[in-house]
């Protein structure tokens, strides 16, 4: 399991919300989110820079080019792209990063390595384009949110947590039943 570094985690532990005057979004969604959210972010008089993450060819509608830069996560490929990325991205110094977690399986691994390596203030994005930061005071919401994005919240509950309980039993039996097998063929050659 990855550990973010301490010096990423100390923005969970403050409720301060910092002035948004560099953004980087993380486009780990559907397109048309960011693209509700962009008018809001430029409006905003101490926005000054606002990049983008994606794996989506173009740039969204209303994205203002004069005032950020695309990143493609294709232009960025092997260990050595990514940390080439990451360098980049933290030289940039934001105050904030957004990522989309629309329960689309889109840049998942991206958007977590870039949420932890980042040293900005993060919020996360909903497929309802609604947005939350994560801190120690929005504990709730965070909980809430990840155990509905687990199928743990209301009437989704009782099968995900069957299929936990009975996972090890059924592990055990395909273990059993292949050694079955490969002792059979075994015996007959």
């Amino acid at each position: 399991m990855f550990v973010p570094p301490a010096s990423h985690m100390r923005y969970f532990f403050r409720k301060h919300i910092p002035a948004p005057e560099r953004i980087l979004l993380v486009e780990s969604g559907s397109r048309f989110l960011f693209e509700n959210l962009l008018p809001g972010f430029y409006s905003t008089p101490e926005t000054k820079r606002i990049d983008l993450v994606t794996c989506f060819a173009g740039s969204p509608n209303g994205f203002r080019n004069d005032m950020g830069k695309v990143y493609r996560v294709a232009d960025f490929a092997g260990k050595e792209g990514r940390a080439r990325l990451y360098n980049e991205l933290k030289r940039n110094q934001y105050t904030t990063i957004g990522i989309i977690c629309s329960g689309e399986p889109l840049m998942t691994k991206w958007k977590w390595m870039l949420a932890a390596r980042v040293p900005a203030k993060l919020f996360i994005v909903n497929e309802n384009s609604d947005y939350f930061w994560v801190d120690y005071s929005n504990w709730r919401t965070i909980r809430h949110f990840f155990l509905y994005r687990a199928g743990m919240s209301g009437a989704e509950a009782v099968p995900t947590l069957a299929r936990l309980a009975l996972f090890p039993f059924t592990l055990l039996y395909l273990v059993i039943y292949a050694a079955a097998v490969h002792l059979r063929r075994r015996v007959h050659t």
